[in-house]
């Protein structure tokens, strides 16, 4: 008794002959069946150098395009001509150009002696497959595929729109439950034959033929009408990513190709000299006779769909842009954003910069340029402080910064008359501590002394952008860690908003502040409100500032005083 190896090859005709050679070598006979897309130049090269391989047969060539029926019906001639012309093989091993063995020949024949009567097959229902890509599940075998989805996709979504609509169901032969699995298996003589001889193959033919990707279920579906023994697992290593292509394994996959225990791996890369050395010089030998267990290296495959769909937060690199939304994180790294500290307290940058040892830059989205730490012209990542080129992409600007500074704690002041996109860039950035003290933009117009009319005018149009801010903040989508505080609430116990900020922004959440920073005069303040009200301009932001909420010549922190307990 021996394993029979069908070749299904298109391409890549130095590594299929390598392999070819491999099995031959190891005593299992080999058809070998190529695509007749490829040219008669090609395949008659490579039928004259495997001519002098004994045991190796070309079986009837047949046209294979993914998802079509061609695949099935190359795998049925070359399985069919295995039978006849080696009756030695108990079992026929199903494989592709492009798969690796990764385990001696004799152990996959021992492996196989030891259980004469079992199928390795994937073969679930549709309604337990998780890897169906593409919204059609049942669909696929009650639907007519007559266009190829590579070729004509208009054609192929235009004809299944129509059988949608005209509520075409077609009849499943009677017995049959469609099943689905991998297109790789191991078969035995018995269950092949039973396959191949069945009276009622041709309607069986006849209905797979316009069922989409026959390949994964003309087999899947038969053999659990004649099978004994099935083991709905395949023998080969063959993994597929969130789109439903095969992963591709490199030379850098050695270790892992090693792990799996498996007979044999697709899909590998033709240059990947390194594994084809390794394997058809030194395959894996196993002591303890390890059963195949792809199981073993999932952790590693599911990191690397993850790492594909969701990527790296806050990277964003030249050869592809992650999709918006696949990742609760925009950025690389936590940072703060300061909305109003910087109006209430004087030179209140450089007190938390002592406070936390973080990096505080001034306004990165003011108008006119970036205010970096500093006052540098230029920061990490080549970032420039000029306004035009930061807008043109405010995103990328700050995915940028704070990827080019994680590890150190970054934190900036905003205003309400800053760069508007990039708020709700950092409303739905899951990295964001955003804290704002609302109405805090009126103190800079209560100092400067200008015409009134003016700042009657500025007032409003500050009042209203930072209205828009708040409703957005406010928003049940966002992610941002988001903290709010009218003027007037947060004047009243100043420290315990303060001790909050630090431990966001700091190195070391939890330490005491032992220095406050100096708020600025708001001597006439609430007469100052009252005036805009006065004048038409109701600011309201601020909260609820009584005209004589603060005396003439009393200093606002005296309200509650800046008490640091030891």
């Amino acid at each position: 008794m021996t394993v029979g190896i069908v070749m299904l090859v298109h391409t890549a005709f130095d590594r299929a002959e390598q392999v070819a050679r491999y099995w031959a070598a190891g005593g299992c006979p080999v058809v070998v069946h190529v695509d007749s897309n490829v040219s008669v130049k090609v395949y008659q090269a490579f039928q004259q150098a495997l001519s002098d391989v004994p045991g190796l047969k070309f079986s009837r060539r047949h046209r294979c395009e993914w998802g079509s029926w061609g695949l099935v019906a190359a795998s049925q001639d070359a399985a069919g001509l295995m039978l006849r012309q080696y009756p030695q093989v108990s079992h026929v091993y199903l494989s592709s150009g492009s798969c690796l063995p990764l385990r001696p020949v004799k152990e996959l024949q021992d492996y196989l002696a030891d259980r004469p009567e079992t199928d390795f097959i994937e073969s679930a229902t549709t309604a337990d497959v998780p890897w169906t890509v593409g919204g059609l599940d049942q669909e696929r075998f009650t639907l007519r595929f007559p266009f190829s989805w590579r070729r004509q996709r208009k054609l192929f979504d235009a004809y299944v729109a129509l059988q949608r609509r005209l509520r075409v169901k077609r009849r499943i032969p009677k017995g049959l439950v469609p099943h689905m699995g991998s297109q790789w298996w191991c078969l035995t003589r018995r269950t092949l034959e039973a396959i191949l001889t069945d009276p009622d193959r041709s309607v069986h033919d006849r209905y797979f033929k316009r069922v989409w990707i026959p390949d994964e279920s003309y087999f899947q579906t038969l053999v659990r009408h004649v099978s004994h023994t099935i083991e709905s697992r395949s023998l080969t290593l063959s993994k597929f990513d969130f789109q439903g292509k095969p992963h591709t394994f490199y030379d850098d996959h050695l270790q892992l190709l090693r792990r799996s225990d498996c007979f044999v791996a697709r899909k590998i890369w033709p240059h990947a000299d390194r594994l084809y050395e390794t394997f058809l010089t030194h395959p894996n030998q196993l002591q303890d006779r390890n059963e195949p267990n792809p199981g073993k290296i999932d952790r590693i495959f599911a990191k690397a769909v993850h790492r594909r769909t969701r990527g790296r937060p806050g990277l964003i690199m030249q050869s592809r842009l992650p999709k918006q939304d696949w990742n609760g994180a925009v950025t690389a790294a936590p940072y703060s954003v300061l909305q109003g500290f910087d109006d209430l307290f004087v030179d209140f940058k450089s007190w938390l910069e002592t406070a936390t040892n973080a990096r505080v830059h001034g306004r990165l989205f003011a108008p006119d340029r970036a205010r970096f730490a500093g006052a540098e012209n230029t920061f990490n990542g080549a970032l420039s402080d000029n306004a035009t080129l930061r807008d043109y992409n405010p995103r990328a600007f700050l995915t940028n910064l704070i990827w080019n500074t994680r590890g150190e704690p970054q934190c900036f002041q905003h205003g309400p008359g800053d760069t508007p996109q990039i708020l709700e860039v950092m409303a739905y950035d899951s990295n964001a501590r955003i804290s704002v003290i609302s109405g805090a933009w009126a103190v800079p117009l209560f100092q400067s002394g200008t015409g009134f009319i003016d700042i009657r005018d500025t007032a409003a149009h500050l009042q209203k952008l930072e209205t828009k801010q708040l409703s957005l903040l406010r928003s049940q989508w966002v992610r941002a860690h988001v903290r709010i505080w009218t003027m007037a609430d947060f004047i009243e116990a100043p420290m315990d908003m303060l001790k909050q900020i630090v431990d966001d922004v700091g190195r070391r959440p939890g330490q005491r502040l032992t220095e406050a920073p100096q708020m600025v005069d708001l001597k006439g303040f609430s007469a100052f409100l009252q005036r805009l009200k006065n004048e038409g301009m109701h600011p309201h932001l601020m909260g609820d500032f009584s005209v004589n909420q603060m005396p003439q010549g009393t200093n606002p922190s005296s309200l509650r005083p800046y008490l640091v307990k030891r």
